[in-house]
């Protein structure tokens, strides 16, 4: 990033968060994340436990039926649809999400190698770290 684009994110992220309608959007996203965190886990549980699917290829399940669910929700409740064009913003939301993905897919590795911690509650946390990217990426590139 230039200086202009590094200045012109700074005035952005500093308008954002003197937004009351922004810390109402953090919030909204915060329950959406929290129905598709409950849906990951949920399905991560299905696949690792139920069907004894590599708890690698378990997370890569659980986030394409909660990346689904949190795209919808993300669009018609937390940000509004906008002017953007659905299939545009969810090109963006997937990108956003493959990123969060990876950043969820290192952390749960990392756990999952070096804990005695369940493999559940490895990726509980995984995805916890993974959120605060979600919501900033989303809410400066998807839904703008």
């Amino acid at each position: 990033m230039n200086d202009a684009q590094n200045n012109t994110l700074a005035v952005r992220l500093a308008g954002a968060a003197r937004s009351r309608e922004s810390w109402l959007q953090l919030l909204k996203f915060g329950i959406v994340g929290g129905s598709g965190y409950l849906i990951n886990l949920g399905v991560f549980a299905f696949l690792s436990g139920n069907l004894g699917v590599y708890h690698a290829v378990a997370a890569v399940g659980a986030f394409c039926v909660a990346v689904t669910s949190n795209f919808l929700w993300n669009r018609y409740w937390t940000f509004g649809p906008g002017e953007g064009l659905a299939h545009m913003q969810a090109a963006r939301f997937l990108a956003v999400s493959v990123a969060c993905l990876v950043i969820n897919l290192v952390v749960l590795e990392a756990i999952v190698a070096s804990s005695p911690i369940s493999e559940l509650a490895a990726q509980a946390i995984a995805v916890a770290v993974a959120m605060p990217f979600n919501f900033l990426g989303n809410k400066l590139w998807t839904f703008t």
